[in-house]
């Protein structure tokens, strides 16, 4: 079957379940996208690599890179291959230099990893035709109406009984940023001191803030 590279395309809080993130992937050579949703753990850990933050201690991901670069062991590729029950099926394709091996993984430690080798992410075009969304605006227009949409997740759910639908609930409203009155200077200082507590969801919070007023 052919494979679809993607990229990471973004990461936002999950409006539907409390304390789970949806990771959104994008196809390279077009414009669908893969939502699946994920735990805190795992999201912030995607974010700490991604934003290249430095933990006072190593994340699991960085200990398994760590072990893994001790012993020659490379992550050639992430491969997320099947869907089954809403459930996403990946593995890592590692190489020590004289065999390949093919190690079953959960999606968000498969992407965690990923970003800490640098390796390439590839699905099959099905899961995309089953699972994916075409995109025709932009990613961050998107991103902002994820919960919108029947995103797929990795774990195992029981089947909930039908329920009476909900009165519609008004639209949220935008909030200011907490940091919005602290100076660049307080956010640097604010930022160390987060990235020092290992308090990685409030650095990306802080990181955000800073990138908005350069931009």
């Amino acid at each position: 079957m052919k494979k679809i590279k993607l990229n990471i395309v973004g990461l936002s809080y999950s409006q539907t379940q409390s304390g789970a993130y949806a990771l959104v992937l994008g196809e390279v050579a077009g414009n669908r996208r893969l939502p699946v949703i994920i735990g805190g753990f795992e999201a912030q850990s995607i974010a700490v690599e991604i934003e290249k933050m430095t933990p006072s201690r190593p994340l699991t991901h960085d200990l398994f890179k760590a072990f893994a670069d001790t012993f020659n062991i490379k992550l050639e590729e992430v491969l997320i291959y099947n869907l089954v029950d809403g459930i996403f099926f990946a593995k890592l394709i590692c190489n020590d230099g004289d065999k390949t091996v093919e190690i079953d993984a959960r999606t968000s430690d498969a992407v965690a990893l990923a970003v800490r080798f640098e390796s390439p992410i590839y699905t099959y075009d099905f899961i995309m035709n089953t699972a994916g969304i075409v995109i025709e605006g932009n990613d961050f227009a998107f991103l902002e109406n994820i919960e919108n949409v029947g995103s797929y997740k990795q774990t195992e759910t029981t089947t909930p009984e039908a329920e009476p639908t909900p009165e519609p609930k008004e639209p949220a409203k935008n909030k200011p940023s907490p940091y919005a009155s602290l100076t660049m200077e307080q956010l640097e200082k604010t930022l160390e001191k987060a990235i020092e507590n290992e308090q990685y969801e409030t650095a990306a919070k802080i990181r955000d803030e800073i990138e908005k007023r350069k931009s």
